[in-house]
């Protein structure tokens, strides 16, 4: 115990062993060892003032609640006398230089005090740090721990979706509701190739056409698509599993359905794959990572349930990197069809390559920040991100409930088209999804609009759109905010630590893939404060408005990789299709050369809601060139080159 300083009048003659006001101890509960705290209301907080030994008590004896005399070695250090009670009064009013600690108290106040300091808060002074220390023991612990026995002790974000729900609408009059089901070209005089190479290359309206004229099966086309993927996945390690029994009885339904005059359209037979986030039933769904590589989810995702009533053939889960972050999985770690000395970049990482590899015809994956972007970029494939609420996403893992999406990675845009025409739509296990009123971006004529480029943008787009009637004027986005990336990254990691609180809470993040990712960022998340979520959220709130205002053409074109851009788009929700554009030599090729090669993309970026303007913009292109119809060189790299991990998988 540590007297008070010499300068405080004593109030009463003392003598050894007795209570006295002659000193005092503050202390938090517990930290001083045989000695009883006096708890001051004014205060309310974990800390005690206690008035020590030092001096006789003038005040009339003690008893207990039987009446009897209360011995002077209990006394000594326990009830306070009401003198006793009007010095803890008085010295409340200024305890912090007036009244001493003890050493154990000392340091649990700069320990709390180093808490605050990683929270911003250390602004408050230390009688407030200690209050807060026991009203968060007091009030906000228990809640905490309701709350999540409530609704967090299944990690993965499948149910109990959070009650706020983003809209990333920018004020059109016109109401929610589907306007009708895209109509699209039927092409002509396809004829069946002599190679099932050239098979595994068509677009999916080809594929379509070849079924509904009966050139092909379903039943056949599955087995040719589930042949290149086990030929393949040594070298890329794209699939996580075969769904071959589930592939087959869907392949024989539609060619049964057709050979009885029934025809589901488009996707009528076409064998597809889903990136490993997405539920199916009787299969594994392992979210790319070892805690969960044995889960099986009786679950039909809403994605899943629509391409099913569409016809489509499921013939493979591929890889999502771990918990739906980067290509690194417990499997391994995917490859570029490109160029297979690099990875695929970004979570829907099978996705991506299995469609640039021509294993399947298209994919489903996902984005939270630059998961559909980056890899289809990486792959050089056609890829749509979607307007926020464009597409159901029940079944699904979820890291972030306001930036989270669904969407396809193809051959072409107007692959993409069709696939979104099949899978959009209101999900009643999805509050954030909309029946999103698009036009049919087969018939936007392309004349009237006004499409603005960045200085990134891939200019020969440009010069394509212009000579096809666009309206191409240079163009930037202004806005003053200036912690975009930031922002990005405070909503989905946050998010994302509430969908795995248990998981982290068990240590499970040690047997992550890759500790420098989630691992790390989740620790982190864990000590970011509501109040500047919400102010993360507030600023979200003043960017929207800012590039709406700034928003004065219907597209723009521009990179679809900047890291700015991507978080930007997914803050705010807009759509982007990332459009192959060209390819480049790759650095440190071998001396004898390569047919590898880098791919050059851009983005086609339009409003949220206005999806069918970018998809007009990549068809137009896409209708005059012919870079996203090259096939990449997986298993014919050159005569000096080769091909890592071989074998087949």
């Amino acid at each position: 115990m540590v007297e008070i300083p010499d300068r405080r009048q004593k109030l009463h003659p003392s003598s050894p062993g007795q209570c006295c006001p002659g000193m005092a101890t503050l202390l938090l509960r517990g930290k001083c060892p045989g000695v009883t705290a006096l708890v001051l209301p004014r205060v309310g907080l974990c800390l005690s003032l206690l008035l020590c030994c030092g001096g006789a008590v003038s005040a009339a004896p003690q008893h207990d609640q039987f009446q009897n005399p209360i011995p002077a070695h209990r006394l000594a250090c326990s009830t306070p006398s009401p003198s006793h009670r009007l010095l803890a009064a008085l010295t409340s009013f200024d305890m912090e230089s007036k009244i001493s600690r003890c050493p154990q108290q000392n340091s649990e106040v700069s320990s709390l005090r180093q808490a605050f300091k990683i929270l911003d808060a250390d602004f408050f002074t230390d009688n407030k740090i200690l209050e807060v220390a026991k009203g968060a023991e007091e009030l906000n612990i228990p809640i905490i721990r309701a709350n999540r026995k409530s609704v967090a002790s299944v990690d993965g974000g499948l149910q109990n979706p959070s009650s706020l729900v983003f809209d990333p609408n920018w004020g059109s009059d016109q109401p929610d509701g589907i306007n009708g089901r895209f109509t699209h070209p039927v092409p002509s005089g396809i004829q069946r190739p002599g190679s099932d190479e050239d098979i595994a290359f068509m677009s999916v309206l080809e594929l379509g056409e070849l079924i509904r004229t009966t050139q092909i099966t379903s039943e056949e086309l599955t087995r040719l698509f589930l042949e290149r993927l086990r030929r393949y996945n040594g070298v890329l390690e794209a699939v996580v599993s075969y769904t071959e029994e589930l592939a087959y009885a869907q392949a024989k339904r539609a060619d049964d359905l057709l050979a009885q005059g029934v025809y589901l359209g488009p996707l009528h037979g076409i064998p597809y794959g889903l990136k490993d986030i997405i539920a199916v039933p009787e299969y594994h769904t392992t979210w790319g990572s070892t805690s969960f590589k044995d889960q099986v989810l009786n679950i039909d995702a809403r994605v899943y349930q629509r391409l099913k009533s569409a016809g489509a053939v499921l013939v493979a889960k591929l890889v999502s990197g771990s918990l739906a972050y980067d290509d690194i999985w417990f499997g391994g770690r995917t490859r570029n069809p490109w160029n297979i000395e690099e990875f695929s970049t970004g979570s829907s990482a099978g996705p991506a390559a299995c469609t640039s590899a021509g294993m399947v015809p298209f994919a489903i994956g996902s984005e939270t920040a630059g998961s559909i972007t980056y890899p289809a970029a990486r792959c050089g494939v056609t890829a749509l991100r979607p307007t926020f609420g464009t597409v159901g996403r029940s079944g699904v893992m979820s890291i972030s409930e306001s930036l989270d999406k669904l969407g396809p990675f193809c051959r072409s845009a107007a692959d993409c088209t069709i696939i979104l025409d099949a899978i959009r739509g209101r999900d009643p296990d999805d509050p954030s999804s909309r029946d999103i009123p698009l036009d049919n971006p087969f018939t936007v004529d392309i004349t009237k609009l006004t499409v603005g480029y960045l200085d990134d943008a891939e200019m020969e787009v440009v010069r394509v759109l212009s000579l096809k009637g666009v309206t191409m004027v240079p163009f930037r986005l202004n806005y003053t905010v200036n912690s975009v990336q930031g922002i990005l990254n405070f909503t989905m990691d946050v998010d994302m630590l509430a969908h795995f609180d248990e998981w982290q809470r068990l240590g499970k993040d040690d047997q992550y893939e890759a500790q420098e990712q989630w691992p790390v960022e989740l620790r982190r998340a864990r000590v970011v404060p509501a109040v500047d979520y919400v102010q993360a959220q507030r600023a979200r709130g003043k960017l929207i408005r800012e590039v709406r205002e700034s928003f004065t053409v219907d597209a723009f074109i521009g990179n679809a990789t900047d890291w700015e851009k991507v978080c930007l788009g997914n803050l705010v929700g807009m759509p982007v299709i990332v459009v192959p554009t060209g390819y480049a030599n790759i650095s440190a090729s071998p001396p004898s050369g390569t047919r590898r090669r880098k791919t050059v993309t851009t983005g086609i970026y339009a409003p949220p809601q206005k999806d069918h303007i970018a998809l007009a913009l990549a068809i137009a292109y896409q209708s005059v060139t012919d870079h996203h119809k090259q096939r990449p060189p997986i298993n014919n790299l050159g005569p000096n080159d080769q091909t890592p991990n071989a074998q087949s998988k």
